[in-house]
């Protein structure tokens, strides 16, 4: 009966894992769609693939902190298969409910932010305050400011170099370089995605494994754990959140093909580094954040900052609101559990 459980709670965060990978196509793709470099069907096959291929070439250090940085997991452990089970689903309930909302709305929010509000709320009512781990969850609402920063100060100066090595050159000429270029840059987004979010995953199927059927061995990601995350993210990327494209791609600012590379360029770059440290970061903030310093770099005018604060406000909401849900889904299942003790 557990190890049924189990594997339903696992299919579960795999559908988490396809819903972030649909939900984020955007990240990946609207770029490279909204300046016609690539047809859509194209572009999502071209960032599914190296969504995939990440697994064999990134770290564990995201998963190991969604594992154990978020959450006390020896604390939560020492309460019971039930409580780890109750967390676990309460927690990518909360994530699920506000991804499928915000994708609804066409609002490029955070899966990753979501992840984590999800498992501080249901962690809450299971464990206390006790149970969080301050300094993990420091790190991840601190960039929520500093990765969409960075992102926009290196696409800002991938600009501007590139606007001076180019500045002699013909726009025919400029725009048919980066066509080509902006595949590269599509491909280093694509990957910093895969090895950036399908970790994330990674971590909580861990915990549920370690904290259950496996709760006498050492907490770890299995391969066969890496190669499912990074498989699901990546048909997720494939069916794509044509919503979110539309706003990322068309609305924020006009793009061309160096923009789209700038931009992409200088995202990736961010998500790969603060990946290899070990901080979940997330994919939406950053690729916007370096989308608005490109646009930027033509005043401040080729920016709707209306289309952005209505992105902000997302950003600032999607923590609590999934952490929510979470910790009233928690809440129900204890609940369910304590009617199904009495009778």
């Amino acid at each position: 009966m557990l190890l049924a459980i189990v594997i339903g709670l696992i299919a579960v965060a795999l559908v988490f894992d396809f819903i972030n990978g649909f939900h984020d196509a955007a990240n990946s793709i609207a770029t490279v769609v909204s300046t016609r470099v690539l047809a859509p069907l194209y572009a999502v096959f071209w960032a599914a693939f190296f969504n995939f291929i990440a697994a064999f070439f990134g770290s564990l250090s995201v998963a190991n902190t969604m594992g154990k940085g978020i959450i006390h997991f020896d604390a939560l452990k020492s309460q019971g298969v039930e409580t780890v089970l109750s967390v676990i689903f309460a927690s990518l309930l909360g994530a699920i409910v506000w991804n499928l909302l915000t994708w609804w709305w066409g609002l490029p929010s955070s899966s990753s932010h979501a992840l984590a509000g999800g498992m501080i709320g249901a962690t809450l009512p299971a464990l206390g305050p006790g149970g969080l781990v301050p300094s993990g969850i420091g790190k991840i609402v601190a960039f929520i400011v500093l990765s969409p920063v960075i992102g926009m100060v290196l696409g800002t100066f991938n600009m501007l170099v590139v606007a001076w090595i180019f500045r002699k050159a013909s726009g025919a000429k400029v725009d048919r370089w980066f066509r080509r270029l902006q595949l590269v840059s599509a491909g280093i987004f694509s990957f910093s995605h895969g090895t950036n979010d399908a970790q994330k995953v990674m971590g909580i199927i861990s915990v549920v494994l370690f904290g259950t059927i496996w709760k006498d061995r050492p907490f770890g990601v299995p391969f066969w754990v890496v190669i499912l995350c990074h498989a699901s993210i990546a048909l997720g990327t494939f069916f794509g959140g044509w919503r979110i494209v539309r706003t990322m791609g068309h609305s924020l600012t006009k793009l061309q093909p160096v923009h789209g590379f700038c931009a992409e360029t200088g995202g990736g770059v961010t998500i790969l580094a603060l990946a290899h440290l070990g901080i979940p970061v997330s994919t939406t903030h950053t690729i916007t954040g370096a989308i608005v310093g490109v646009g930027a770099t033509r005043g401040t005018r080729a920016v709707r900052w209306g289309v952005a604060g209505r992105i902000i406000w997302a950003w600032v909401l999607t923590i609590p609101a999934s952490a929510t849900v979470a910790f009233l889904a928690y809440e129900a299942l204890h609940a369910l559990r304590v009617v199904a003790a009495i009778h």
